[in-house]
């Protein structure tokens, strides 16, 4: 009998996953973080108090424990605040990717390890598959764990698992991988669980009224300074109102009268610029890629190919990888691309198979 921690969010996925444990016969652990909120009397969506109730009330429908992690302070620190910092430094952030990579499978996976658990279980929409010694690099004698897409492409998270190598994945197991979002939730239905036709949580946790905008003028005061728009000859076209409020590829919101639409081509943080252009003057066919993390802890030794997500809902995009050294690749797509956006994941795939993923620094060329 494994013992396993079920990272528990009240939701549907995660019940689930905790149900088809049970009935599994592993000995199974509800677990809810309880995460920063903006003000007294706000709550984090991941936690608030219904969702508190529904878990607490799943576990003991489960006949399983159930406990909760304060987590408050170590999301503010590096969640929180890397949100604020990115948009500070002119980049759009990806706070999910954070969080997976530091609270949940980092500071919440250890906690599950810390009770006696051999593995950690989450709602995520994902697979790995332990592949053999025989078929391993040198470097895993025992084999190496890949992390692979679901089944159900429409709910695919692995792009944000990008971040686990094969310490977490070594204790990891995602119970939902393998089926569709309706099967989740007629199996909730078949284990009467009260969160059948919960609808899916969208946006950020830790904004109260979803408004990123309100949330940065609120808690990092002076990051939005009005300022000149600009073409790509540098001819002012107008104010905006702030550079934290647009990004690549943006047409909504330029808020300018012209012959073509106008796009955001990029920012100037230095000048405070925000630079516009025709659609015949967006796209870039190559960026740079730092804090790369490859899954199964081997850097290749030479340039590939592979498929490419920039986003987390974009269409992949074929492209050759090309290690830099010091977590850092290049990549050169076979089109442009018209939203290479800083600060957003690059994830690479090779079929199902995810080799690993870093942060976007800065797209190059035509």
């Amino acid at each position: 009998m494994t013992k396993v921690v079920v990272a528990m969010s009240g939701g549907v996925d995660s019940s689930v996953a905790a149900a088809l444990l049970k009935e599994q016969g592993h000995d199974v652990i509800g677990l809810m973080m309880r995460l920063w909120s903006e003000y007294e009397g706000a709550h984090n969506r991941c936690c608030a108090p219904d969702a508190m109730a529904n878990a607490r009330y799943i576990a003991n429908q489960l006949d399983i424990p159930f406990y909760v992690v304060d987590t408050q302070d170590v999301f503010k620190q590096t969640i929180v605040d890397f949100f604020i910092d990115g948009y500070s430094n002119g980049v759009t952030p990806n706070p999910c990717m954070e969080c997976n990579r530091h609270i949940r499978w980092d500071f919440l996976l250890n906690k599950a390890l810390s009770l006696g658990a051999t593995h950690m279980a989450t709602g995520h929409y994902a697979r790995v598959h332990h592949v053999g010694a025989m078929h391993a690099s040198p470097l895993h004698d025992n084999g190496v764990y890949q992390l692979l897409k679901a089944v159900d492409s429409h709910k695919d998270q692995s792009y944000v698992l990008s971040v686990m190598g094969q310490h977490q994945l070594s204790h990891a197991m995602f119970p939902l991988g393998e089926y569709a979002k309706p099967q989740v939730r007629e199996l909730a239905k078949k284990f009467n669980l009260p969160v059948a036709e919960k609808p899916d949580s969208q946006d950020l946790c830790f904004l109260s009224d979803n408004d990123y905008r309100r949330f940065l003028n609120d808690h990092a005061q002076g990051i939005a300074t009005r300022g000149n728009i600009v073409d790509t000859s540098g001819k002012i076209l107008g104010e905006h109102d702030g550079l934290p409020f647009y990004t690549i590829g943006q047409r909504k919101g330029i808020k300018i009268a012209a012959s073509e639409a106008l796009y955001v081509i990029a920012t100037n943080i230095e000048r405070n610029e925000l630079i516009v252009g025709t659609v015949k003057e967006l796209g870039q066919s190559k960026m740079r890629v730092a804090r790369v993390n490859w899954v199964s802890g081997v850097v290749p030794a030479s340039p590939f190919e592979a498929m490419i997500k920039i986003r987390y809902k974009a269409k992949e995009q074929r492209g050759c990888i090309t290690p830099l050294g010091d977590d850092r690749v290049g990549v050169t797509f076979d089109e442009p691309l018209r939203d290479i956006t800083p600060g957003q994941g690059a994830v690479f795939f090779d079929g199902d198979v995810v080799l690993g993923g870093g942060i976007i620094q800065r797209g190059e060329g035509k």
